[in-house]
């Protein structure tokens, strides 16, 4: 009975051979098949019309064609200015970062301040890196919140703060939103106008939920008289020498530093006499370079002068 089963399973065999096709047989009309293709390029066993896969003799990367040329790096981090101001500041119309803070004009691009500071100028410091939860139906959803402060050291202070789900997501974003925010601090003198200014030039009070700081002037050689939070911020800023004194929750160091930014961004709000000067103010920047501006972006003023002559 062995030997006729065995009989039976070979002529079932041959008969197959002629009847339907067989699992994972290759057919003309190109099925699915499986494993990689070398002349059609395609997953679908050997069919000649070639196929999603990535093929080794004819084929190409299938699905999305091949792939192009690599970005070079300077390429991927040339700056396109999106607004009014960026033009004019690519374009070497805008001096100094001071002409922008005269006309209270708004910095809506980090690379505007990329392109008054150097990199080894620009200093920046992650206050604090704090996890955050939302409550939603499938749990808890944690992310990231950073305190990021940036500076020169020489009158300028910035402070970012955003969340994201990723740490280093946070302080990228942090580190631009500081920039776009970087304010003037002036700076004063406790008493005689002997050297350099010091200290901040009157008091200023800064708050920030239920926080409050409160900016001393203080003698030449005092130090800074403050916690660690605005040490830092104080530090940044170029202050010197100052009291402060600070009330409300401390603790939340998030609060304590805008409070601090606050008083120093306060600092050109306060009118001295010595700025009692009346100056006579021009255009600003816009209506000052309205015939720049109006011209499309992809052109600047340097192409005009070419588009004439050859008209000529």
């Amino acid at each position: 009975m062995a030997d006729k089963a065995s009989a039976d399973q070979s002529g079932a065999r041959q008969g197959g051979q002629g009847g339907e096709r067989r699992f994972g047989e290759r057919r003309e009309g190109g099925g699915r098949g499986f494993g990689r293709g070398r002349e059609g390029g395609g997953r679908g066993g050997d069919r000649e019309g070639g196929g999603r896969g990535r093929g080794r003799e004819g084929g190409g990367r299938g699905r999305g064609g091949p792939r192009g040329p690599r970005k070079d790096g300077d390429e991927s981090k040339a700056w396109v200015p999106t607004t009014k101001l960026g033009r004019l500041v690519k374009a070497g119309h805008v001096k100094k970062l001071e002409q922008i803070y005269l006309y209270s004009l708004p910095i809506k691009e980090s690379q505007i301040i990329d392109h008054f500071f150097q990199p080894e100028v620009l200093k920046d410091e992650v206050l604090k890196i704090m996890p955050v939860q939302k409550q939603t139906r499938a749990g808890q959803r944690t992310r990231f919140k950073a305190f990021v402060m940036i500076g020169d050291a020489d009158g300028h202070i910035g402070l970012g703060v955003k969340c994201a789900k990723e740490v280093a997501t946070a302080i990228r974003a942090a580190i631009t939103l500081a920039k776009i925010t970087i304010v003037p601090v002036r700076r004063g003198y406790w008493g005689n106008k002997i050297g350099k200014p010091h200290t901040v030039p009157a008091k200023v009070t800064g708050k920030c939920g239920s926080v409050r700081v409160r900016l001393v002037p203080a003698p030449r050689g005092t130090g800074i008289v403050a916690a660690e939070t605005p040490t830092k911020l104080l530090q940044f800023a170029g202050i010197e020498d100052v009291f402060t004194r600070a009330s409300g929750h401390t603790a939340t160091l998030g609060n304590f530093a805008k409070a601090t930014f606050a008083a120093l961004s306060k600092t050109y709000q306060f009118l001295t006499p010595d700025l009692w000067k009346e100056g006579r103010a021009g255009k600003d920047l816009f209506h000052e370079f309205s015939g720049f501006l109006s011209q499309p972006k992809e052109k600047s003023l340097e192409d005009k002068p070419h588009t004439t002559s050859e008209a000529h």
